[in-house]
């Protein structure tokens, strides 16, 4: 097959074909080897890039670490401003960056790329980390505390959503004074290197953000092992996630870690369906279920299970699937290896006895067949202890379980591994508080799904779901160390 360019992008006047970034340079990898990146909807190839390896993740390790110094003892000020430049860049190349990222992963256009709003919430606060003075016991001694920065910070970004994940990763490291080298998944990398390229263009010096492209078992594995990484962020399952951590272990390097999800939706015998059945239905829909947050399991009692089933069921059937480029609600799966996990999850879900509502099967004919499709489905009579209920499947796949009472929605709601969001649905303000309360899991939405609507929420886990926040002022500090100072007059 040829390199093509789709959908009017011309994804070689972006960037250089086989290339990855490491300081000032964009190099092919040190074997010579490249990654075919495709458009899951066609299986066309977009574009070859870098299959670096172990050497690769060194020389971007040590650009970072020469860039270092010069970054660190930049006034914060300044390094707002280059971080606005870089803002104003995404943003007026948003509808590249968003059609890059549709492209490479397959998802609907959202519209321009969100990537500027959270360089502009970050340069906002990179003047404004600070220490404090602390109580002295002796009128000639001062003490207080001072944050700075790591050094050399790795991050390894998912192929879900790169261009946000990368950015709300790499925007605190550098506006902290770190410096960072970015491994992007292999599916989904030319966002992230799109990015990079931004970042130069604004006045970030070379060094501050490279990125090296390749494969989680050789670039991937190579980052976190490497000595000179001081901290590092990682996105993906809890298997990948357990590994990562075996490495920093090894050199006692802090991380944060985002391990994916199987969000309940607690969905109570008032809630108003109305509001609901949309919310839901996006919920799993969106980014064809390609989401850490999606909203795998609708918790709602016997009472109105028939009818919510039903509604949701229509409202499946009215979900236009297809090519990102067209009018549609849905794309594809990332890829084949994807794609046949999710048809697993399929085949157990009714091996194990739950009812199939609707979906269930791969889409064949016309411009499915170039492509990685499959419908979104609903699993009716799911039990707590199916795998359907318990694993995440990272596709649209839906499982309604029942409850008779709020304690059992509860223990349901807890049920699993995970615990990064859930949401509740009811006009009874006691109970949502109740429930809020009560749900294991780091991010809670009443009567809505997710965190429209606020600005700077944190986002993270509990349990298997990870630790650490991202999106927030508390992400700021996350990469920076604390130091006492005490000064004797």
């Amino acid at each position: 097959m040829t390199v093509t360019a789709s959908a009017g992008l011309d994804i070689r006047a972006l960037l250089t074909d086989g290339s990855h970034l490491i300081g000032p340079d964009w190099v092919p990898a040190v074997s010579g080897e490249t990654i075919d990146v495709t458009n899951p909807a066609t299986q066309e190839i977009l574009l070859r890039v870098p299959r670096g390896g172990a050497a690769d993740v060194d020389a971007a390790v040590q650009a970072a670490a020469a860039a270092f110094p010069a970054w660190r003892d930049t006034s914060p000020a300044v390094r707002a401003e280059l971080l606005t430049a870089w803002a104003g860049l995404c943003r007026e190349h948003g509808t590249e960056l968003s059609t890059l990222e549709s492209l490479e992963v397959g998802h609907p256009y959202w519209g321009p790329s969100p990537v500027a709003r959270t360089l502009t919430f970050v340069a906002g606060m990179a003047d404004k980390v600070t220490g404090q003075t602390l109580p002295s016991a002796q009128p000639d001694v001062l003490g207080m505390t001072i944050r700075e920065p790591y050094g050399v910070c790795g991050c390894i970004i998912p192929w879900n959503v790169p261009g946000p994940i990368m950015v709300t990763d790499v925007a605190p490291a550098i506006a902290t004074g770190n410096t960072v080298v970015v491994k992007p998944a292999e599916d989904a990398p030319l966002t992230c290197l799109l990015l990079a390229k931004l970042a130069l263009e604004a006045g970030i010096p070379p060094g501050v953000i490279n990125v090296v492209t390749g494969y989680g078992p050789e670039a991937g594995a190579a980052l976190p092992a490497h000595p000179m990484v001081r901290r590092m962020g990682f996105t993906g399952s809890p298997e990948t996630g357990t590994k990562i951590m075996e490495a920093c272990a090894a050199n006692l390097v802090p991380l944060h870690m985002e391990l994916g999800g199987k969000a309940p939706q607690i969905v109570l015998a008032d809630a108003d369906l109305d509001r609901a059945i949309p919310a839901i239905v996006g919920s799993i829909t969106l980014n064809t279920g390609q989401v850490c947050a999606a909203g795998s399991r609708v918790l709602v009692g016997r009472d109105r299970q028939a009818e919510l089933v039903e509604r949701v069921a229509g409202a499946f059937g009215r979900v236009r699937v297809g090519p990102w480029h067209e009018d549609v609600q849905m794309g594809p799966l990332i890829s084949a290896k994807q794609e046949a996990r999710v048809l697993g999850y399929l085949g157990i879900g009714q091996q194990e006895g739950a009812r199939l509502v609707t979906g269930g099967h791969k889409l064949t004919g016309g411009a499915y067949d170039k492509g990685f499709f499959v419908e979104p489905t609903i699993f009716d009579e799911v039990r707590p202890d199916m795998r359907i209920a318990q694993e995440e499947i990272f596709g649209p796949v839906l499982s309604v379980l029942s409850y008779s009472d709020e304690e059992e929605a509860l223990a349901i709601a807890n049920g699993t591994r995970y615990g990064l969001n859930a949401c509740i649905w009811t006009r009874d303000i006691g109970r949502a508080v109740r429930l809020a309360r009560g749900v294991q899991a780091g991010s809670v939405t009443i009567n809505g799904f997710g965190s429209r609507g606020v600005i700077g929420a944190p986002w993270g886990g509990y349990k298997h779901s990870g630790f650490g926040r991202t999106m927030s002022a508390e992400s700021i500090l996350d990469f920076t160390q604390l130091k006492t100072v005490v000064i004797n007059a």
